[in-house]
């Protein structure tokens, strides 16, 4: 009988050893995926060192008088900040692709132990069950003395410890699988977002590759016809605002102050991170300067080409457009408006490339689209416009400004544009 129980535990022992055996051959490929991981992470921190850098050289750029040389000298270097961007994102996506094959290895590896500890476990009890029918008393009077009588209990004490000991370890095991399981998920999901965000850099840096050839073109590389093409994109950006101004003006709208949460109350997430305000809300030192009307109809915030734009609040997409296609130069460019469930709504513009549809449902902090200066811009930026939803309306409008042709974008009551530094 000692001799039964003695082979059981050993039986469950071989199958421990069997698995330190798989856990060493798989802790290989692991340790060289780590490896890879750690390598491609020096590259990635000499890569971000760089964006600072050209990053610095566009503000002093931005500062500088708008002329052909330095529109130019900013293309470049918008593209190579781009592209920059687009390796350190290109990296990101190989590192969270080998992090999702070691967690591969790692699952493959904890099922591989559980399987092989479990088996074990239950072919040493099938052994004992099968050897059931023989009792205490049995054993008792199978033994010459009593001394071989308690050795045997001790080997059934031994036996249960250890199965005891192997079914709490199947239980760390199992848990630690469902963990990694849960951290694959993630990575994956991750590495979607990294494959889609990587094809939306491709196309914006094509895009700022595409305008420096055609600013080329229609210039013909001359200081004199950028000048005179920087006037009449101003003087047609002063003629849209002041037609959208004038009607605007007749819409009647009496605003219900129950229909929106109370000025003060924050209940929007930052659009950017970071936020760094350059142009307020409504009546400032530059809005004479910049807009026909004197004041500016919404809040603007610092952001390169390229910067991924936030949902300030979950809701649904009313629309998109881009007014460029009637009139480039001139008022919104690119823009995306989602209708709040609390009354309002936010309108951004100026994006680069719209990542949002309208009837889509976002939540808040999801990617709508990313930052540029489409529209009537003098540099990159992201622009916010808050309204009352009751008084929005999306319309189509033959606009004398642009020849005749029809322009699509939100318009209300001037009583219903909102300051939304009120509720961020």
């Amino acid at each position: 009988m000692r001799l039964f129980f003695y082979q059981c535990l050993a039986l469950i022992a071989v199958g421990g050893a069997a698995l330190v055996v798989a856990t060493f051959v798989r802790a290989q490929t692991v340790t060289e995926i780590q490896g890879k991981i750690t390598s491609t992470s020096e590259q990635l921190q000499k890569l971000k060192q760089e964006i600072p850098v050209i990053q610095n050289s566009l503000n002093n750029l931005g500062a500088q008088k708008k002329t052909l040389n330095t529109s130019i000298v900013e293309l470049d270097l918008t593209r190579k900040k781009l592209q920059t961007e687009i390796k350190i994102t290109q990296i990101n996506v190989d590192t969270t692709n080998q992090k999702i094959s070691q967690l591969s290895s790692q699952i493959t590896d904890r099922q591989k132990q559980i399987d092989d500890r479990m088996a074990a476990i239950k072919e040493a009890i099938r052994v004992v069950y099968e050897r059931d029918a023989l009792d205490l008393l049995e054993v008792a009077l199978s033994n010459e003395s009593f001394s071989g009588l308690w050795d045997d209990i001790e080997a059934i004490t031994q036996f249960n410890t250890k199965v005891a000991q192997d079914i709490e370890q199947v239980k760390v095991l199992k848990a630690d699988l469902e963990n990694k399981t849960n951290q694959k998920k993630i990575e994956k999901k991750n590495y979607l977002n990294l494959k889609s965000e990587l094809s939306d850099q491709k196309t914006i840096a094509e895009q700022t590759k595409a305008e420096k050839a055609r600013l080329l073109a229609q210039t013909k590389n001359q200081e004199s016809a950028f000048a005179k093409l920087l006037k009449q994109k101003l003087a047609l950006a002063d003629a849209l605002e002041q037609e959208l101004r004038d009607y605007e003006q007749t819409l009647k709208f009496i605003l219900d102050p129950t229909s929106i949460p109370p000025r003060g109350k924050k209940v929007f997430s930052p659009p950017l991170d970071p936020l760094i305000i350059t142009q307020q809300f409504g009546r400032t030192s530059s809005s004479g300067r910049l807009y026909a009307s004197g004041t500016h109809n919404g809040t603007d915030f610092k952001a390169s080409i390229g910067t991924p734009v936030m949902a300030m609040l979950g809701g649904t997409v009313w629309a998109t457009g881009d007014t460029d296609r009637v009139c480039p130069g001139a008022s919104y460019g690119k823009w995306v408006l989602i209708k709040h469930n609390n009354g309002l709504a936010t309108l951004y513009a100026h994006f680069s490339l719209i990542k949002a549809s309208p009837g889509d449902t976002v939540d808040t902090g999801d990617v709508i689209g990313y930052s540029g200066k489409t529209g009537y811009s003098t540099g990159p930026h992201l622009h916010v416009t808050l309204f009352a939803a009751a008084a929005v309306k999306v319309e189509n409008r033959p606009s004398k400004a642009c020849g005749g042709r029809t322009y699509t974008m939100p318009l209300a009551a001037i009583n219903a544009y909102l300051d939304p530094m009120d509720y961020l």
